[in-house]
């Protein structure tokens, strides 16, 4: 039961073969048999009277909701009420959200069954989920390997078969990355697409919630679910969100794709494409080539595209994402909620500690570097001028946009990266989201699907881009190729 698809699900129960009940109970079933090895939750609720309470609906003929009975783990970053939300950081422990994020109220508006917190890097500051103050989660194909990150609870919760669903952050990758590591789809909406309201900041400007799941029907559901206008959050934009799970099975004539030559073109160093230091792995790279040759024998024309400005994207990244949540983060002072030191001398003191003794490592880097890139004598020479680059990253896409439907390439440069082996390096750990960055600091929506595996056996993800707003062509896209090829219904063997 467990293998099967938020829709083969959803078929099952209106057939009468299955109840949101048993369903429920033999997820949790699974969590508790194989999350002590994954480590993908970091709280798993019991949601028998939910999944009861929706069966009780069923056998009155009450109208359903469109993910009635099925199971969605959220990540840890997003409210939800009389919970503890803790975005994997110490400074978080013990809060407990006051409400609901605009994306849990929609899940539980669809008769979801909210089935628990999963694992992430501290505050989504991370590549690896090893940046969390809780647990390292573990990738589900290969236990020494990582699922990625930040949102890698989530993707390794969907992967391990744990729950049909799942949500995700994504502010440079956060979502595409371990859904790319993990072998499942993933997706980072427009920009404004989904409410941030609840989501606790990490880049405002770059934040975004989205869907995991097993397969690109599956997360045109859960999007078409959460997207829409939330007078809450003011980035939120009012547009119709259009029916994506009953149009994603339609394909998409005289589709033009745009391949950029940078995401191939060898480094300067020598050791790959994609930028300094990248090094996109040769199988990832063969993988990623017959994923186009598959849309080539569907009747789609393969153009080759420049983004000329996406070196940048990186150290435009670490200055306007650092530069944010130098901001975001300011908030959390021992005063009003989070965490306060137990010892302490005057407000001063008891804000350094509280500070020091709350934030982990990766955080207390980002904010450093963020304060620095603010500070007067700087902010013109580096925040400034990275927001100037960041237009002409945008300027790029729209560029390109204008002869190509959508753009493809590889989500990361390797496959899953064992734990321990870029904790080290930082700068390392970055470059994994290298082909991911530009995507959120042009706003445009992206996904990752599995496109292959390594010869031992991890999943590679192909990237999937498309304009601002074009959500439904992403899908369809997307789910051309996934019709064509079996990947995505592959399962690790726990």
């Amino acid at each position: 039961m467990t293998n099967f698809t938020a829709t083969e699900l959803l078929q099952k129960q209106a057939a009468g073969d299955l109840t949101a009940e048993a369903i429920t109970t033999s997820f949790l079933a699974r969590i508790t048999q194989h999350d002590p090895h994954i480590h993908a939750f970091l709280a798993v609720t019991d949601p028998t009277e939910q999944a009861r309470a929706v069966d009780a609906k069923r056998r009155r003929g009450d109208a359903l909701g469109r993910l009635a009975g099925i199971p969605v783990a959220v990540k840890d970053v997003l409210c939800t009420r009389g919970q503890r939300t803790t975005c994997g950081s110490k400074i978080l422990r013990d809060f407990v959200a006051p409400y609901d994020a605009h994306v849990i109220t929609r899940l539980k508006e669809a008769d979801a069954i909210l089935i628990g917190k999963t694992n992430c890097d501290e505050f989504a500051m991370g590549s690896s989920t090893e940046n969390s103050a809780y647990q390292v989660t573990r990738n589900p194909w290969d236990l020494e390997r990582t699922p990625g990150g930040s949102s890698g609870g989530s993707a390794a919760a969907v992967a391990a078969c744990f729950t049909p669903l799942a949500l995700g952050s994504d502010t440079g990758g956060s979502i595409r990355q371990p859904a790319s590591l993990c072998g499942i789809a993933g997706m980072k909406p427009s920009y404004g697409r989904v409410s941030r309201y609840g989501l606790i900041a990490y880049g405002s400007s770059l934040d975004q919630v989205g869907p995991f799941a097993h397969d690109v029907r599956d997360a045109a559901l859960l999007l078409e679910v959460i997207a829409g206008h939330d007078p809450r959050d003011s980035t939120s934009v009012d547009l119709p969100v259009l029916q994506y799970a009953k149009v994603v099975d339609t394909p998409i004539n005289q589709m033009t794709i745009g391949v950029p030559k940078e995401f191939f073109l060898p480094s300067p160093s020598g050791r790959g494409a994609g930028g300094e230091g990248a090094g996109l792995d040769a199988e990832v790279e063969k993988s990623v080539r017959e994923a186009l040759n598959i849309y080539e024998s569907l009747g789609a024309t393969i153009k080759e595209i420049s983004l000329p400005h996406t070196p940048h994207a990186v150290a435009v990244y670490y200055l306007v994402a650092t530069a944010e949540a130098s901001s975001n983060l300011a908030r959390y002072d021992g005063v009003h909620f989070g965490h306060r030191a137990a010892a302490f001398n005057g407000l001063i003191d008891m804000v350094k500690k509280s500070r020091g003794e709350g934030f982990g490592a990766e955080v207390k880097r980002r904010i450093m570097l963020g304060t620095y890139a603010l500070s007067s004598g700087y902010i013109d020479a580096y925040y400034l001028k990275a927001l100037k680059v960041r237009r002409l990253i945008r300027q790029d896409f729209d560029r390109a946009f204008a002869d190509c439907d959508v753009i493809m390439g590889p989500t990361a440069p390797t496959a899953a990266f064992k734990i321990g082996e870029k904790t080290a390096d930082p700068l390392a750990m970055y470059l994994s989201d290298i082909y991911t960055i530009s995507a959120n600091l042009a706003g445009i929506p992206g996904i990752s699907i599995p496109c292959g595996f390594t010869k031992a056996g991890l999943p590679i993800g192909l990237q999937i881009l498309g304009a601002p707003f074009t959500e439904e062509k992403l899908l369809r896209t997307a789910r051309m190729y996934e019709r064509e090829t079996e990947w995505h219904q592959r399962r690790p063997v726990l």
